[in-house]
């Protein structure tokens, strides 16, 4: 097949365009290549794909409606994997208007574009925020979602609402992942395990919110890859779905950071500080329905895929 991925620079987006690369389909990538975290590393993730045969990319902003009607007018996509959004729960409560522009203009235009070229099917990231402050665990795709705690989560539960309506009223097939805490090698610069490494390794101390007292679904990036293919090329899923992408197997914070420090062979120190506005403390995902109708199941523990990160963490940009 010819495939679009969006955010195809981006940590999950790459990974997802190299497994269909391995899997011998025609790959179009897309990217705006913001400076959200630094741009060398999304330019060294897209320097990767395009050694490849079979891999084109395109820096377009999703938000451009005649570039990218454009793009679909010259590729004729059989399916489009749309990962593309801007990242991060902190950053939104800074930059509202980044999140408008990526997770809202972005992905109506990408609906837009699947029902006017007749896309089989769209697979797209929704995330784990949707959840909110939900009392109940583990999060089930059948959990109310309506009490977002930040506006990312919110433009996330949009995106799920968006592709409900283009669903019902054009029929294209809409398939919502929620990722959970992904994070792996070529991850993102923002997220704890990575900015945790980084301060140990410089000898600076750590922040660590709500003392502490936190457990996140850490899932792998190679276990979320298996599940966004799946989602891409499995049979018999209906016109819409939700399915939660995670490990099922909550971690405390405090863990994390004895695993990073042992396998860094650096005692932590640490800034113990209050909870920050947006976040959360526990995520857990019930991937009943994924293990059933994808036939998902994450096989990478907390431990080995940190130790999988750091040796990369410590290599990359010299190798690059």
């Amino acid at each position: 097949m010819k495939i679009l991925v969006t955010g195809s620079a981006g940590f999950i987006g790459s990974y997802v365009a190299h497994a269909l690369l391995d899997g011998g389909h025609e790959v179009v990538g897309v990217d705006n290549f913001n400076d959200y975290y630094p741009v060398a590393l999304k330019d060294a993730r897209h320097r990767r794909l395009e050694a490849r045969e079979g891999y084109r990319g395109a820096r377009l902003d999703l938000a451009e409606r005649a570039g990218m009607a454009a793009l679909f007018k010259e590729h004729g996509f059989d399916r489009v994997c749309h990962l593309a959004a801007q990242a991060g729960v902190r950053y939104s409560l800074e930059n509202p208007f980044a999140y408008e522009q990526s997770n809202l203009a972005g992905h109506l235009n990408v609906l837009e574009c699947c029902r006017h070229h007749e896309i089989s099917r769209l697979v797209y990231a929704s995330s784990s925020s949707v959840y909110g402050g939900n009392q109940k665990v583990p999060f089930s795709e059948s959990d109310p979602v309506d009490h977002p705690v930040s506006l990312y989560a919110a433009t996330k539960k949009a995106n799920e609402l968006m592709a409900h309506s283009y669903t019902h009223l054009y029929g294209v097939q809409t398939i919502g992942l929620r990722f959970f805490t992904v994070y792996g090698p070529w991850g993102r610069p923002d997220m704890a395990y990575w900015l945790f490494t980084e301060a140990m390794l410089q000898g600076k101390s750590i922040k660590v919110f709500n003392q502490g007292d936190m457990k996140r679904d850490f899932t792998y990036i190679d276990d979320i890859v298996l599940g966004v293919t799946a989602a891409l090329f499995a049979d018999g899923l209906e016109p819409y779905e939700i399915f939660n992408l995670g490990n099922n197997q909550p971690e405390r914070l405090m863990d994390l950071i004895g695993y990073l420090g042992d396998a860094l062979g650096i005692e932590p120190q640490m800034d113990m500080l209050p909870m920050q506005p947006g976040d959360v403390p526990i995520t857990f995902a019930d991937i009943t329905q994924a293990q059933a109708k994808l036939g998902y199941q994450p096989t990478t523990n907390l431990q080995d895929g940190l130790a999988r990160f750091i040796e990369w963490f410590k290599t990359w940009n010299v190798a690059e």
